[in-house]
């Protein structure tokens, strides 16, 4: 039941309130109109009748005073008559935009203040859930907060268009001129300042697996973990060097991970980890918690997320491996994705890193490569107010997509494959001056409940260190595995392995790699191997097709395009010891056991 309110009002915070409503219905303000709603419970009526004595706001008695400071306390004993002007002279009113802005700055800064005092209250009912490593949730949540309090800060696009410049040339220096510089004699000295930081946090489901990714197979039976651990030990073996491994898990790899790693008590690699931060999926409505709960399983087991390997400095820092390493001389970490077999400890950068005068030392170098128009969607290097900074996609206003997706404007794209100074990643902590963008990631759980994850990326902090550089890598640097067309091309005669590393054959005649394009059939790891008997040879193979139910005999060879189409319903069986130059396949080919 609406109760009818009688009070003066003054009529600029009658007007200030009204653009606070208006607003917020036609934009829908950075949350939706229903949280407004759930927030406040303000419902708000003008009635226009000729007469000033009938004109009254009805307003829901759950209106709060603290919310609209010129309501009463106790609306059931206010009975003041209500001085509320005509209509006309709200209409004759001048309203400056600049009020009516400052009107809705503050609408928002109310909401920002309601939901942080929501997700506040509702992180520590969480809390109070815990069974054991509340301390561990309590920084993650910590770290949650601050994120949760930028993105109700952020306002429109993080970047102006109209303010990005190309980088200077000497920002980004070609491979050509560090490697030209040769090798000192003391590698084994730059080497023993060296960490390698591998991002394992990611699972195998989009490849049909279970369990962390970094443990499938991708090449004699060597999984990405294996082969790291292997190119790794070379370099300790060759210069008697103590380089370790440091691995950056979620809680979704670490168990399967720790217990793994027990096969390489024996190697030469000292193997560490620690743990990327656990935050709360919040409700795309309410902006809220969907987790009922600390725990992982049963309702909540959607609830959870890891936010991103923009995380890795908070939580590198958090865990104390950090200052561990810096005790034991460690000056630099070289961070990659486990996935990319093409990311592995380079020399020439790793010499070009450390022997840098003091006062000039290079705090982070970013590896780019250039961009073909696979890569389009890929971040880039750009000068942004005096800074080299990394563009996202996300961060494009919609009108200028097609502008960054441009091969010829941006011509480089980000590997993902960092070297970052330690002390400097330390500083950046101790003086809580990291301000990552955030990206928005929204998701559909299996209820169809729509829930959105705040996460950043590492590669965003270029902007914070000082004497940043982009140095222009050769393509074979960035081998990423995430599809099973990327596993058939590493799993093939294009690559030979030495000592855990993958290089192109020197048989194969253009440095590129083929593109590969494998139907639906071929998804799942386990269904893709059951339809070779043998990986083609593909040393000569420029572009491959696949689609439908198609299977490939022992010895076959692929050469220029090769376009293979099985039809819904038809079965094509490519037989032992084919040859395929420039051919396209279609219909309905078997061969069956007689």
């Amino acid at each position: 039941m609406l109760q009818r309110l009688y009070c003066k009002i003054p009529l600029n915070e009658l007007i200030t309130f009204l653009s606070f409503i208006i607003y917020n219905v036609l934009v829908h303000s950075f949350c939706r109109k229903e949280t407004v709603s759930r927030c406040f419970k303000v419902t708000i009526c003008i009635f226009y009748i000729k007469e000033k004595k009938n004109k009254h706001i009805v307003v829901h008695p759950a209106a709060s005073s603290a919310v609209l400071p010129w309501f009463p306390q106790n609306l059931q004993d206010q009975a003041d008559p209500i001085d509320f002007p005509t209509a006309s002279i709200i209409q004759s009113h001048s309203l400056s935009k600049g009020a009516l802005d400052k009107g809705m700055a503050q609408f928002q800064e109310m909401m920002r203040q309601q939901l942080e005092s929501s997700i506040q209250a509702e992180l520590e009912k969480l809390l109070d859930t815990a069974v054991a490593e509340r301390e561990v949730s309590k920084k993650d949540f910590e770290g949650f907060k601050n994120l949760y309090h930028r993105f109700l800060q952020v306002k429109g696009p993080s970047v102006e268009w109209i303010k990005i410049q190309k980088p200077p040339e000497d920002s980004i220096q070609p491979y050509d001129k560090i490697a030209a510089r040769g090798l000192p004699g003391n590698v084994a000295d730059c080497l023993n300042k060296l960490v390698v930081v591998k991002l394992n946090g990611g699972l195998g489901t989009s490849m049909g697996c279970k369990g962390p990714k970094s443990l499938i197979s991708v090449r004699n039976e060597n999984t990405f973990l294996d082969l790291t651990v292997q190119q790794i030990e070379h370099l300790n073996k060759t210069y008697n060097t103590n380089v370790p491994l440091v691995l950056m898990n979620s809680f979704n790899t670490d168990d399967d991970t720790k217990k793994i790693l027990q096969k390489y008590i024996h190697h030469r690699v000292k193997i560490h980890t620690f743990n990327q931060s656990r935050y709360p999926r919040v409700d795309k409505e309410s902006l809220l918690p969907v987790a009922t709960n600390l725990s992982m399983g049963g309702q909540n087991a959607d609830a959870w997320y890891p936010p991103g390997h923009g995380d890795i400095y908070a939580s590198f820092y958090n865990s104390g491996l950090l200052d561990e390493l810096i005790a034991q001389g460690k000056e630099y970490i070289f961070v990659s994705n486990i996935d990319n077999l093409g990311a592995t400890v380079d020399l020439h950068i790793l010499h070009h890193l450390v022997s840098q005068p003091n006062g000039k030392r290079c705090e982070f170098i970013m590896e780019v490569t250039d961009k073909t128009r696979a890569d389009v969607k890929g971040g880039t290097l750009i000068k942004y107010e005096g800074k080299l900074r990394l563009l996202e996609i996300a961060q494009v206003p919609k009108a200028h997509v097609d502008e960054f997706k441009s091969v010829s404007k941006f011509k480089i794209f980000n590997t993902n494959n960092l070297w970052i100074s330690l002390a400097a990643i330390k500083r950046q902590q101790e003086k809580k001056e990291m301000d990552l963008e955030i990206i928005v990631n929204p998701k559909t759980l299996d209820g169809g409940q729509n829930v959105i994850q705040l996460e950043t990326a590492v590669g965003a902090a270029i902007k914070c260190f000082e004497n940043a550089l982009g140095i222009n890598v050769p393509r074979s640097r960035f081998l990423p595995v995430k599809t099973t067309s990327d596993l058939l091309l590493v799993m093939s005669n294009l690559y030979s392995l030495d000592a855990g590393s993958l290089t192109m054959s020197p048989k194969r005649e253009f440095p590129t790699t083929p593109h590969v394009k494998l139907g639906s059939s071929f998804t799942k790891v386990q269904e893709y191997l059951t339809r070779f008997e043998s990986i083609p040879d593909m040393l000569e193979l420029d572009h491959l097709t696949v689609s439908g139910d198609v299977t490939f005999g022992k010895n076959v060879s692929l050469k220029g395009t090769v376009i293979i189409i099985a039809n819904h319903g038809d079965r094509i069986d490519i037989p032992a010891g084919s040859m395929l130059e420039n051919k396209i396949v279609s219909g309905n080919l078997r061969i069956l056991d007689h």
